[in-house]
């Protein structure tokens, strides 16, 4: 696991090795191990190292016998055991025990189409001396980043969007339609990025730079939908069990400590039963808590560790949050508007003091109809009795007229749309040139309305879902394609790599999501029960029935409290402050209703707040630091913050900062 950056120049340029360590210095957190540079005329990779497989050895940048073919490489090739024996079979000489170095070999043999035999999560940067070709590669579900910008003639790439403005900081201009995107999902989803010259490479796809030239393309896709019928739900089980329980057990690969991220939930419930299946000790697991019960999921976590023995970490969390806030504004380079984030950096934090992987049960709700919003989408099927007429009206005519605390304004516009639409309005937030117009400024909205439909894509996928799919189908494919990638997936890898840990995930291993897609929908929601056969194969592990017959908590925080409360006076201020009212983005008398609503208990308008101070943060502490923020000095986590044992005594995030802050003082 580390972090990659590099340049390629125009033909004859020569590339200078300071300016590829002067990238590698912005993400070090990725890597704080070792840097590798190499420098190969017009092309320069460089690689921050966090040492897991191969610690002695494998050092990059890896290359093959003869030095023509490089490589810088972020993620893990599980597979790399068979196709190194399948490519020394065929006569190529490794120097490592790396999985890095099977790329380089594997790309001698197939070209560009190596990466459709790798199994695993990566972002690949490889430069051919020979062809002066770059090769810029994926992972299938967008588990690792990749950014790249053309400048002058030339690409630049990083794991991180601050790599790239570190040696080009011109590049450094917001990007108006990803801004968009950002009020419409609370993300930026790809290929755009916050920044208008600068891209996201999609999950899935390959990129090749020659000759001052990109080329794109897609090389895989989630399959049809709905195409095996199991001969019974016996079969169907075992088969889940099977390919599930080899998912986890590839991932157990690793020369460093291992541990688990348990919420107490299903996914991470079972993926924690799984390796406690395939460990010959106590596995460590790592899970959080809130004061505030109804967002309290420790103690379920605590049910399933003493149910499988792990030697169990917890830590409770309160709103003193603010210092948290600036630093991850600082370091994120797109506001990022999911408040989890919060919690999984706190989780990931803690998990680093004790380990250096950890396996996650995230995936679960987009492969087996999870989320709660599946369900509010069939329901709603019955307004597809509402006449298209009526519809129209009221979206043109009376929607924007009406107050924007009357209750049930937005329910009414989403019952007026088609059953695609509907959904795609339910998981927007802010759509500036539909729903609520009237939040933003006549300004903005003559900047928004010419740009391209920020629900095109969504459209597309939801459209095209590949196979014969249902209505259920096509939202998982729908949010596997968007939500997943640019939410969930961002999320995890952004604050794990924040804190240096590798985070890997079962349930999206391809060969896993190939089968789970394959599967008819009465698999995954037979309704009520969402996760059917998740919920069968926890019950056969022996998962306490309290975690699976309960309702879906997901990683939330308490906001509504929090921001009529604790945060009231020290963070909402900051949304009627001139500075950010001056931005131009929104009304200054529509934030202001909005918080007054909030403040006096007519509407929860938490999330949407949330979203905004998030982006006002994002301006200040990023883009008007006057330079790319690198990280704060390293924690060093040689010192466990909990008791270790399964009955852990859950310490106070505050406690947990202070003893760790004391110890970054004394190194």
């Amino acid at each position: 696991m580390c972090g990659i950056a590099g340049m390629v120049g125009r033909r004859g340029e020569i590339i200078d090795a300071a300016d590829i360590h002067r990238m590698c210095q912005t993400i070090i957190h990725r890597g704080p191990d070792d840097e590798g540079i190499v420098t190969r005329g017009a092309a320069g990779l460089g690689m921050r190292r966090l040492s897991i497989i191969d610690v002695a050895g494998g050092r990059q940048p890896i290359h093959n016998e003869d030095h023509t073919v490089w490589t810088v490489f972020n993620g893990e090739i599980y597979n790399f055991p068979e196709l190194r024996s399948e490519l020394e079979a065929r006569g190529h000489n490794f120097y490592t025990h790396s999985d890095t170095e099977a790329i380089v070999h594997l790309y001698e043999e197939m070209g560009a189409e190596c990466v459709t035999k790798l199994r695993g999560m990566f972002a690949i940067a490889l430069w051919d001396e020979t062809r002066q070709r770059l090769l810029l590669a994926r992972d299938r579900l967008g588990k690792k980043p990749l950014h790249y910008a053309p400048n002058k003639g030339g690409i630049l790439f990083g794991s991180e969007i601050k790599a790239i403005l570190s040696v080009a900081p011109e590049l450094a201009e917001t990007s108006s339609e990803g801004l968009l995107q950002y009020f419409y999902f609370g993300y930026v989803p790809d290929p755009l990025t916050a920044f208008r010259q600068i891209q996201k490479l999609p999950p899935g796809h390959i990129l090749e730079f020659t000759d001052g030239k990109i080329s794109l393309r897609q090389y895989w896709d989630v399959p049809a939908y709905g195409t095996f019928q199991p001969k019974s739900e016996e079969e169907c089980l075992e088969m889940l069990e099977d390919k599930l329980g080899e998912a986890v057990r590839i991932r157990l690969m690793s020369e460093v400590p291992l541990g688990a991220l348990l919420s107490g939930g299903v996914d991470s419930s079972i993926v924690v039963a799984l390796m406690a299946r395939e460990s010959s000790r106590a596995v460590k697991t790592y899970s959080i808590g809130f004061v505030e019960d109804k967002f309290n999921e420790s103690h379920y976590a605590r049910m399933v560790a003493e149910r499988f023995g792990t030697d169990h970490h917890e830590m409770v969390v309160d709103p003193n949050i603010e210092e948290t806030i600036a630093y991850l504004t600082s370091m994120l380079e797109e506001p990022f508007g999911d408040s989890s984030m919060l919690p999984t950096y706190y989780v990931c934090r803690m998990a680093r003091q004790g380990v250096t992987v950890a396996l996650s049960g995230d995936g679960g709700d987009e492969m087996f109809a999870g989320y709660d919003r599946y369900e509010v989408a069939l329901n709603r099927k019955r307004f597809d009795r509402v006449p298209g007429w009526l519809g129209d009206f009221y979206r043109e005519q009376l929607h924007h007229r009406l107050p924007s605390a009357l209750w049930g304004r937005n329910l009414a516009w989403n019952a007026t749309l088609g059953a695609r639409d509907r959904y795609l309005d339910s998981i927007t937030f802010l759509p500036a040139r539909e729903r609520e117009r009237s939040l933003f400024s006549k300004d903005f909205l003559a900047a928004a309305n010419p740009m391209p439909d920020p629900l095109h894509a969504f459209r597309d996928y939801y459209d095209h879902t590949p196979g014969n799919p249902d209505d259920l189908s096509r939202l998982l494919y729908l949010d596997t394609k968007t939500y997943l990638a640019g939410d969930i997936l961002t999320k995890v890898d952004r604050m794990s790599m924040a804190t240096s840990l590798e985070v890997r995930v079962p349930l999206l291993d391809q060969e896993f999501v190939e089968w789970a897609a394959s599967l008819p929908i009465e698999w995954k929601y037979r309704g009520p029960v969402r996760k059917y056969l998740l919920k069968k194969l926890a019950e056969r592990l022996g998962i306490p029935a309290a975690v699976l017959h309960r309702p879906k908590q997901g990683f939330q925080l308490p906001l509504e409290k929090w921001m009529r409360g604790a945060l009231k006076g020290r963070l909402l201020d900051i949304l009627t402050e001139p500075r950010t009212l001056q931005r131009g983005y929104l009304r200054p008398a529509a934030v202001r209703t909005l918080v007054d609503e909030h403040l006096r208990g007519r509407r929860d308008r938490s999330g949407v707040l949330w979203k905004l101070l998030i982006l006002e943060w994002w301006h200040r502490n990023y883009l008007e630091s006057g330079r790319v923020q690198l990280p704060p000095p390293q924690i060093r986590f040689g010192e466990t913050a909990v008791p270790a044992h399964s009955a852990a005594r859950p310490i106070h995030v505050s406690e947990f900062v202070a003893s760790t802050a004391e110890r970054s003082d004394q190194t």
